[in-house]
């Protein structure tokens, strides 16, 4: 049985990163991007020493930055469907607007949803 859970990522008007999310014993199976969500890609960092130092998070197959492609505000709002298999282990997030070497700030102050579902 699998428990869903909504947690919110805020993106300050002006930045890229949001505040750090905790997840806790639950896996990040999804995110819901608000409409007004400046033009970008979402990228991930996480800390896993309760916040004292953040990493990138890189897809270790593949070896890139897990990346979910660019995504463009205005009138839609996205639920992106996430693959938890590369994210596990991972309790605390930052959730960035744009890549590491390239991020972007958004316009507005933005809410991202992180959608978390329990592991048994």
């Amino acid at each position: 049985m699998a428990e869903i859970d909504l947690q919110t990522a805020t993106i300050a008007a002006g930045q890229a990163l949001s505040g750090p999310v905790a997840i806790g014993n639950k896996e990040l199976v999804g995110l819901q991007v608000p409409s007004n969500w400046t033009t970008a890609a979402i990228t991930l960092q996480a800390s896993i020493d309760g916040g004292q130092t953040w990493s990138e998070v890189w897809d270790g197959t593949a070896g890139t930055e897990v990346e979910i492609p660019s995504l463009t505000g205005g009138s839609l709002q996205y639920y992106v469907a996430i693959d938890p298999t590369k994210l596990r282990g991972i309790s605390l997030f930052q959730i960035r607007s744009g890549t590491q070497a390239s991020p972007v700030n958004q316009s507005n102050l933005v809410s991202v949803t992180l959608i978390t579902r329990l592991v048994f």
